[in-house]
């Protein structure tokens, strides 16, 4: 069975694991509605993507605040 000669080193250890670490959510924001969204993917809040209307956008919850108001 092979058993590493020399032991890793933090250093050797860290660097290996920089790579392991989690990327932070691209957001970019809505042109129509000025809310946040993923990129290349239609805003859940008002259903517009490339500045068509793909979707219906969500109905809002009885007595539910709006970012407008």
């Amino acid at each position: 069975m092979a058993v590493p000669k020399k032991r890793t080193s933090r250093t050797r250890r860290d660097k290996r694991r920089a790579t392991h670490k989690a990327a932070k959510a691209r957001v970019n924001h809505c042109p129509q509605c000025h809310h946040p969204r993923l990129p290349h993917r239609v805003c859940p809040s008002c259903g517009f993507y490339k500045g068509r209307e793909v979707i219906a956008p969500k109905e809002q919850p009885f007595g539910a605040v709006t970012p407008d108001a």
